[in-house]
């Protein structure tokens, strides 16, 4: 039976347990005394969430005032022991023993309570206070007496607390149990059989306390009993049960009630003593009773927190040793004696000010000890601030916003919660809470003024300042951080940024560069102001800037015209009346203002006293009456002045002839001298076209002395170095190998360039990669790429020299020079063997004679001949070249080149003459440098 319950009581636990988990709390059954570091439990799993999530929540226990006996392992998600669970040491004999703490996440908020029950085992054995008792029974206590026993303590409860007690030996005496109103059980010795003094006068008894545990441990008292001689009448109290009771931290002395017991005895028998049996919750050190009296009295500390009630036990003595016993239910009152407790489990020391509403910033545990009304907490803050508390049923408040807010208005709160209970007096406790708020970009820029106006006077310099604009931010730190930047606009077409800039930093306005009252008299812009939040709010304002006249321009004379091409005059007649109107001077001045009043004067005339201009009209007038005595020729010179600071002027010059008729001015202004006025700009003009074609006419002649000079060294460097002759080249138009085997192919011209000193140094085959090689014979015509004659050059001409080919071979008599003289006939037919090479006078006559001739062949070929290379018509044959042509010779080396009179001369067509012709003009031959060359060369160089 036993076991069908305890699985009930496990799946009713298991039960429970899922629907905590369910609803947000988790709870766990451990066993007392675990060692430090066991498991207590997953949190992570029993509460859906990840190991992340912990981490980055900050996940913390908060335990409120209690001791920390679990810890929360983060890296595994687990509950572990930290500190060694006593149960008896934490709830007594208060059961269920569990421990409740709060798991608190961050970012978002978040709160899950747990419950740890502590299960007790078998760790105390049942104890007594005392050691020994001691009795004094008359031997005429009747059968069924009952004497009062020490309980036994233990810790421990439920099976593991007291079960059961036994009596050792049991010839007089037997144990009686009676169940107290906590659930305990009075523990009574009873006499069982009458007590003889004479026989037995002291008894020694051995009580166990036994408690259920497995193992079963127990704890024994000796029970010492002395036989009193008759006393045959007990004390009876009054009432077997008294109740009392008394207010928390009531004073000492305070009475709780009075006990009284009755004895039918006479004298010192009847007489009976009080006193207060030792009891669990030791009354016996917070009360005392009066041994004569009965009166009970508190004597130590009371408190509702610690015990609601306690049970004392009275014991009523005569002094013939016979007693009774009554108990006192003491019942312990409520008083609001316990001030709230704030305790702050997480907390946000700043918010933004664009927080929506309900955003938690605080989270806080109220605690008050105090039962019923006095238990109960409200919380406030102070007032206008745009905050709420939230209260739930378990003690928690949270602080969250409720409104608007601005930094603008308000940067910083300091709230201050109070919470109080409902106790009388309600007793209160507060805190104050410091809060900033942190900005955002939600101000724009706000100008000084809704539009600006300045003005500045014209032919200023660049880069005047001219005002300055400015705009305020509302917002902190980089958010009020303002930038100035000119808007794009345009201003009678220009763009404003070539007339004003701003400053960035600073929004002062600068000009960039000089204005002009005559092209423009005001300009508009706008300025925008942009801080420097993300994103950046601007505004922007309208500015004006007016342009003030300078006097800068002369005035300009537009009647009578000046002109240098002819003579204008005015003309008066003798027979002009005083102020006759000769003429007008008419002049502007494009300034404005008083700079453009303009006062007309006579600064210079022929006869001063005949004319005179007007002040303001510029009006020329006669002054007098004209007579015969006056010249014809009168010259007037008008200054016009405008009225300035300082004042600018112009002149003009007017010429007047008195006369009657006009033939008479004809004569008279004939010979009319004019004064040389030059014109300053077409002075200017003249002299930079002068300069110009000096500058022009120098760069000529400098390039036409270059390019002399360029010449001159070339000639001097081909034609009339003594150390370095260049030898004439010469291009045959047919060669041919007869045999196959020589060292030239017959489809292909050799540029051969050699020098006296030749046999000194390599042989230096030039070609030019830019035209294709034209080879003629008997077949026809056939055009090689420069890739492709590079390719066959490469296959001939290795570094070792092939042995000629007889076929191809001069005769020695053949040759130019004394070198030819001595021929032998196996030289002559090809068999002989190399001829000794010349010497060097033998090689520098042989090419004096081959200029001469190739100079004089050159005079008389004409057009359709062979002249010195493949550009000439190919059709001339070999019969009309004189010797040397057929007798070429290389210097320094032992070949004797041939021309194969076998290989017939066919003509070519116009195409094909042409196509050979403009492949056949090759660069000028570079002669082969020999030692001594190269240092002569180099001399010329560094010269």
């Amino acid at each position: 039976m036993s076991d069908r319950t305890m699985a009930r009581q496990v799946l009713l636990f298991i039960w429970f347990l899922s629907l905590s988990s369910a609803l947000g709390q988790v709870s766990y059954s451990i066993p007392e005394e675990m060692a430090k570091g066991s498991l207590v439990g997953n949190i992570v799993q029993d509460l859906g969430l990840d190991l992340k999530r912990l981490k980055s929540g900050k996940a913390r226990i908060y335990t409120g005032d209690s001791a920390e006996y679990i810890e929360l392992n983060k890296e595994r998600g687990v509950l572990l022991i930290k500190e060694r669970i006593d149960r008896e040491a934490l709830c007594g004999q208060t059961t269920p023993c569990a421990l409740h703490f709060q798991i608190i996440l961050e970012n978002p908020m978040q709160l899950y309570r747990v419950t740890v029950e502590v299960t007790d085992i078998n760790d105390n054995a049942p104890m007594f206070s005392k050691a020994e008792m001691r009795f004094e029974i008359n031997e005429l206590s009747s059968s069924g007496a009952r004497f009062i026993l020490e309980r036994a303590i233990d810790h421990d409860v439920g099976r593991n607390g007291m079960q059961s007690y036994s009596l050792e030996p049991t010839d007089n005496f037997v144990l009686k149990f009676q169940n107290l109103p906590d659930g305990n059980k009075a523990v009574e010795m009873v006499l069982q059989t009458p007590l003889d003094r004479e026989k037995k006068d002291h008894i020694a008894l051995l009580l166990t306390a036994f408690d259920g545990g497995e193992p079963q441990m127990s704890g024994t008292m000796k029970i010492h009993i002395t036989v009193l001689d008759a006393n045959d009448n007990v004390p009876v109290c009054s009432q077997s049960v008294y109740k009392a009771s008394i207010a928390e931290n009531s004073p000492k002395g305070t009475v709780l009630t009075t006990v009284s017991a009755s004895d039918a005895d006479q004298g010192s028998n009847g007489r009976i003593s009080f006193s207060i049996s030792s009891t669990a919750d030791k009354a016996e050190n917070i009360f005392e009773v009066d041994p004569e009296s009965g009166v009970v009295k508190l004597i130590g500390g009371i408190d509702y927190e610690l015990s609601k009630y306690y049970q004392i036990d009275v014991q009523a003595r005569d002094e013939g040793g016979h007693t009774d016993s009554c108990k006192i239910i003491v019942d312990v009152t409520d008083t609001n004696d316990n001030s709230p407790i704030i305790n702050i489990i997480s907390k946000s020391s700043q918010i933004s000010e664009d927080s929506k509403t309900g955003t938690v910033l605080v989270i806080i545990n109220i605690q008050d000890v105090d039962s019923s009304e006095s238990g109960k907490v409200n919380c406030h803050l102070n007032e206008n601030v745009p905050f709420v508390i939230q209260s739930s049923p378990d003690g928690f408040f949270s602080l969250v916003t409720y409104g608007d807010l601005d930094r603008e208005r308000e940067s910083e709160y300091n709230i201050s919660v109070t919470c109080a209970d409902e106790g009388v007096p309600s007793l209160s406790s507060s805190v104050t809470l410091s809060l900033q708020i942190s900005d955002v970009n939600d101000n724009a820029p706000v100008f000084d003024k809704s539009s600006y106006e300045a003005s500045v006077q014209e032919n200023n310099t660049p880069g005047l300042s001219i005002f300055t604009v400015r705009a305020r931010d509302a917002d902190f730190n980089q958010n009020a951080r303002v930038s100035y930047i000119l808007e794009d606009s345009s201003v009678n077409g220009v763009p404003v940024s070539s007339l004003v800039s701003v400053s960035a930093d600073s929004g002062v306005i600068h000009a960039v560069r000089s204005f002009d009252y005559e092209q423009i008299k005001d300009f508009q812009f706008r300025v925008k102001a942009q801080d420097g939040g993300s994103p950046p709010l601007s505004s922007n304002v309208s500015v004006k800037i007016m342009i003030q006249d300078q006097n800068d321009n002369a005035p300009q004379v537009l009647y009578p015209v000046q002109s240098g091409a002819s003579v204008v005059a005015e003309i008066v007649p003798r027979s002009a009346d005083v102020g006759y109107l000769v003429t007008k001077v008419v002049a502007v001045d494009v300034d404005s203002g008083q700079n453009a009043w303009l006062s007309y004067k006579l600064q210079k005339a022929t006869d001063r006293a005949l004319f005179e201009v007007g002040l303001q009209n510029g009006e020329i007038r006669t002054v007098r009456q004209v007579t015969d005595k006056d010249a014809v020729k009168q010259r007037l010179t008008v200054v016009v002045e405008d009225n300035g600071q300082p004042s600018r002027s112009a002149t003009v010059n007017v010429n007047v002839a008195v006369a009657d008729s006009f033939p008479e001015v004809l004569s008279e202004f004939t010979d009319f001298t004019h004064d040389k006025d030059y014109n300053d700009n077409l002075t200017f003009y003249l002299v930079l076209a002068l300069a110009v074609v000096s500058f022009l006419f120098i760069v000529s002649i400098i390039a036409i002395l270059s390019v002399k000079c360029y010449r001159w060294r070339r000639e001097r460097m081909f034609y009339k170095s003594g150390a370095n002759l260049p030898v004439i080249p010469y291009y045959p138009p047919l060669y041919a190998d007869v045999g196959g085997t020589g060292t030239l192919q017959h489809v292909y011209n050799y540029e051969v360039c050699r020098t006296t000193d030749s046999r000194k140094s390599d042989l230096k085959y030039g070609r030019p990669c830019s035209e294709s090689i034209i080879s003629l014979d008997s077949s026809g015509t056939q055009t090689l790429t420069c890739a492709q004659r590079g390719k066959v050059i490469n296959e001939q001409f290795d570094d070792q020299q092939k042995p000629p080919n007889a076929d191809w071979r001069f005769t020695q008599n053949q040759r130019p020079g004394p070198s030819g003289a001595a021929a032998t006939p196996e030289v002559a037919v090809g068999t002989g063997p190399w001829p000794n090479p010349p010497t060097e006078a033998e090689q520098l006559q042989a090419l004096m004679a081959a200029a001469n001739e190739v100079s004089e062949a050159t005079n008389t070929l004409g057009p359709g001949t062979m002249g010195l290379s493949t550009r000439y018509n190919p059709q001339f044959t070999l019969q009309h070249v004189p010797d040397y042509r057929q007798n070429v010779y290389i210097p320094g080396s032992t070949a004797t080149l041939t021309s194969n009179q076998q290989q017939p001369q066919q003509a070519l067509s116009p195409q094909q003459a042409a196509i050979a012709a403009a492949a056949a003009q090759p660069e000028p031959p570079k002669a082969a440098q020999t030692p001594a060359s190269k240092k002569k060369s180099t001399k010329k160089e560094k010269k």
